[in-house]
């Protein structure tokens, strides 16, 4: 039988505590079934209390809905758009069950994750089927748009804000500064059964390219949660700036290609960690802008949803074409899991 019409857009995003009074019950629920020590998540949280206690993502989302929405009615796609939550209010079932109220019967899910990851694209189709199985037969349809890494959207922003980062540095160290792209490492066992790696490689090679500043470039990890028994993605991004200092690297620009939108990973282990290693080490440092709500950005959203809702033209640049997990065979789980970071 065919799906309906799309009718809807839902934004489903991880979620994050609104005010010091929500850190603690939002990080339990994150970490919930991994046997993370009490002790380990009131470290976490002194994290977000450095900034108030809230988290900037729901925000960031707030602001992206409002842009989308005339964004879409522009393109000529007059959806409402909903949005709902892994880990904190909106919740994703709530949000579900009000699209089942309004009457909705598919709708197109942007999930704000670029990658090909457990994490990122399996568990949040993992999601969508546990929330649409309790709502029950008045559940929407959800189609989830494809991985958008290599999307002209996603892409030029991040060269924008390379070219903009590098200027920042001061004059004498520009030249032979190093680029350090940089995501969230995830455990080794996860990336052995997904694209991620390969992914975050295509996009730093694109970004680069597209900014055109001809300096070398490497890809690097940050936000590690895992016990250190378990092996995650490295180089961890403080580890890439001891050896650029040891080698005589004066400048890096720091590229949080892993994130859509300034949040916690980007305030605390960029800005706040990370900066704070590279003046120890007497580094210059600059870190380029996320995409955010950036016009080229929103429009992505709404050609990803074109792309389903009436068959609109596929834009991908690179190698590795339109990529889009089929459910059956989507980003398996890992071997162990572990509590992320905030």
């Amino acid at each position: 039988m065919a799906a309906p019409p799309v009718d809807s857009l839902l934004l489903l995003s991880f979620g994050g505590p609104e005010g010091p009074a929500d850190v603690l019950p939002f990080l339990r629920r994150v970490t919930a079934g991994r046997g993370v020590p009490e002790a380990r998540l009131a470290q976490v949280a002194e994290q977000y209390a450095r900034f108030g206690g809230r988290s900037p993502i729901n925000d960031q989302n707030r602001a992206l809905i409002d842009a989308l929405v005339p964004a879409l009615a522009t393109k000529g796609l007059d959806l409402p758009v909903y949005w709902g939550n892994r880990n904190s209010e909106p919740f994703l079932t709530s949000t579900l069950e009000q699209m089942a109220q309004d009457g909705r019967r598919h709708a197109a899910a942007f999930v704000t994750s670029a990658y090909s990851s457990y994490s990122g694209c399996r568990q949040y189709r993992d999601d969508l089927a546990r929330s649409a199985s309790h709502v029950g037969a008045g559940a929407p349809q959800v189609t989830k748009l494809r991985q958008f890494f290599n999307h002209p959207g996603f892409v030029e922003p991040f060269a924008d804000g390379l070219r903009y980062a590098v200027d920042q540095l001061p004059p004498g160290v520009r030249a032979g500064a190093r680029i350090v792209f940089t995501a969230h490492s995830i455990p080794a066992s996860m990336a052995r059964s997904c694209r991620y790696v390969g992914q975050l490689q295509e996009t730093a090679r694109l970004v680069a390219s597209a900014a055109g500043t001809g300096l070398p470039w490497e890809l690097a990890y940050q936000s590690r949660s895992g016990p250190p028994a378990v092996p995650w993605l490295e180089p961890d991004v403080n580890d890439t700036l001891e050896r650029l200092a040891f080698e005589g690297v004066t400048g890096a620009v720091l590229v949080p290609i892993g994130f859509v939108s300034d949040h916690m990973e980007v305030l605390f282990d960029l800005d706040t960690t990370a900066a704070a290693t590279a003046e120890r080490l007497g580094v210059a440092f600059a870190r380029a802008a996320t995409p955010g709500t950036d016009g080229r950005f929103v429009d992505m959203v709404v050609e990803l949803v074109a792309e389903v809702a009436t068959g609109g033209p596929v834009r991908a640049l690179g190698d590795l074409g339109a990529t889009t997990c089929m459910p059956s065979a989507c980003c398996p789980p890992p071997e162990r899991r572990s509590a992320p970071s905030p």
